[in-house]
């Protein structure tokens, strides 16, 4: 059984994070995908419920977390969370 917040959020693993886009919040205006540099995000096939297609992730290993999507969305509905590397006592 999904949580609430299962139901309204992808979450997409891009190869310095994690890309979440909360399908709800987005008013399909395509400017996340128009400005990714690397062409990560296209429409999904779905209306999500206020009738709009919402971005997901084509490509999620061509991300560059640049984080271009999240400064351009004017709804919020999509973020970046940024991995941070860890560093080993042998390094």
């Amino acid at each position: 059984m999904k949580t609430a917040k299962q139901e309204v959020s992808n979450r997409v693993k891009v190869p310095k994070g994690e890309l979440v886009i909360m399908p709800e919040r987005c008013k399909g205006c395509g400017i996340c995908i128009e400005f990714c540099p690397k062409k990560v995000l296209v429409f999904s096939k779905e209306y999500n419920p206020k009738g709009y297609y919402f971005p997901l992730a084509a490509n999620p290993q061509e991300c560059s977390a640049c984080n271009m999507c999240s400064l351009l969305c004017p709804d919020f509905a999509i973020y970046l969370n940024k991995s941070v590397s860890e560093k080993t006592d042998e390094q």
